[in-house]
């Protein structure tokens, strides 16, 4: 049991983590140094041996090892990422990098995503080095670098250049799961994470004929790029039912107490009221455009335009992205990938799936747990290149008005204390016994 000290712990380290800005703002432009080096040196006060990495200098991954009791059993991999994204202080009601405790809830930039279960980890950890408390599997801690861009100088560093740390490794946990979902009704459901859309950030570029502004020109780049985009934002793209999904959608059936209609997924949705919201988005793949560049003066027709679009595709729906978006953009469009991450899925009916569940429901009886795929990503990608199965499991038991999605990446960004005691326990209690 995570005892009084490790609560305090992970209520300072959170707020501690949240002072040391490791804003990513893409293109290499962030220093997580500064923060490995406070969880390394945490790390250390437990009796381990951490090793600081980097691709990049002040690019840093802390990777370390503890020792389980039986030799045979594999390894499992317990992963959070250092970076945050950019936030604007202006439009906060606090400053976003205080780590600022008001009326029993730490503020700021990474207070959910993700620097509250990096704090977890570390006072779980050190909880265990007090009480000489080993798991019964080895493992691997990692708290990596540039999650919030491409992970090239984070976990996908890790994966491609330090194999050998996370050896024996077969199953991994990160973020975003076992959060509290209320559904207006009563209802606290708690998701954890068995998949992951992949992610598929596209460069769109149209070429056509530059001319004076007031002439007709029936090759104007703008012209043939902004058809090609409104294709895109309007396309319909049909329903795909992963294992994953299914698995949800008959969990979530169960709890609201009707049929799991598989056969018609619009009318289960309408059954399963606000819950629908865990599932709605990984039904698909996606295609958002996000980015237009053309131009340089109103009476110039440029010979080029580019825009950006955000697409996401299901396990096992690359090949449909792909001739789907070759269609939508026609000839005179060309499309690549900017950045490309593989679809995951994890088995939800494997002993550590049930590790899980059951340590969620120790804490939070009236809790119903549920998988669900994610409709982002996360370093579970990267780490997958390894054979390593990733789920998603941060646990925070939220009360009735902190929407768990909204403030990811949102203004507020916050937690309550209590969510992070919540959090301590639960994954204190599942890790002693995966």
């Amino acid at each position: 049991m995570a005892d009084a000290q490790a609560l305090d712990e992970v209520v300072r380290f959170t707020s501690d983590l949240i002072r040391i800005d490791t804003t990513n703002r893409g293109g290499g432009d962030c220093r997580e140094r500064p923060a490995a080096e406070y969880a390394a040196e945490r790390l250390a006060g437990a009796g381990l041996q951490p090793a600081l990495l980097e691709r990049t200098a002040g690019r840093t991954n802390v990777v370390a090892r503890i020792e389980g009791t039986d030799p045979s059993a594999d390894a499992l991999l317990v992963h959070g990422h250092l970076d945050v994204v950019p936030a604007r202080a202006g439009d906060w009601t606090v400053n976003p990098f205080s780590g600022e405790i008001r009326d029993g809830v730490v503020w700021g930039r990474g207070a959910v995503d993700m620097k509250n279960t990096d704090a977890m980890i570390l006072a779980v950890v050190r909880a265990w080095a007090r009480q000489g408390i080993r798991p019964r599997r080895d493992i691997v801690v990692a708290f990596t670098a540039d999650e919030e861009d491409s992970a090239r100088d984070g976990a996908g560093f890790l994966a491609a250049e330090h194999p050998e740390l996370f050896e024996g490794c077969t199953e991994g946990i990160g973020e975003s799961g076992a959060f509290t979902f209320h559904d207006g009704a009563g209802r606290q459901i708690y998701p954890i994470g068995a998949g992951e859309r992949g992610t598929a950030w596209l460069r769109l570029t149209a070429r056509g004929r530059a001319g004076h502004g007031s002439r007709v020109n029936r090759e104007n780049a703008v012209t043939r790029l902004a058809a090609a985009l409104a294709r895109i934002g309007a396309h319909d793209w049909p329903l795909r039912l992963t294992p994953t999904v299914r698995a949800a959608l008959t969990e979530l059936a169960a709890v609201y107490g009707v049929e799991a209609d598989l056969g018609n997924v619009d009318s289960l949705l309408d059954k399963l009221g606000p819950a629908a919201r865990l599932v709605e988005a990984t039904l698909r793949n996606s295609a958002n455009p996000t980015m237009f560049e053309a131009g340089y003066k109103v009476n110039v027709i440029p010979g080029e335009a580019v825009a950006h679009v955000d697409g996401r595709f299901l396990p096992g729906g690359e090949d449909e992205f792909r001739a789907t978006l070759d269609r939508l953009t026609g000839p005179d469009v060309d499309w690549e990938y900017q950045h490309r991450e593989v679809a995951l899925q994890a088995p939800v009916d494997s002993p550590t799936f049930a590790s899980m569940r059951a340590a969620v429901e120790a804490f939070a009886p009236e809790g119903h747990v549920v998988p669900y795929c994610m409709a982002g990503g996360t370093d579970a990608k990267q780490f997958g290149r390894l054979g390593i199965t990733g789920y998603g499991f941060g646990p925070l038991k939220l009360p009735e008005g902190f929407d768990y999605h909204a403030l990811f990446h949102g203004v507020d960004e916050r937690v309550p204390v209590e969510a992070l005691h919540f959090g301590v326990r639960v994954l204190d209690r599942f890790l002693r016994t995966a």
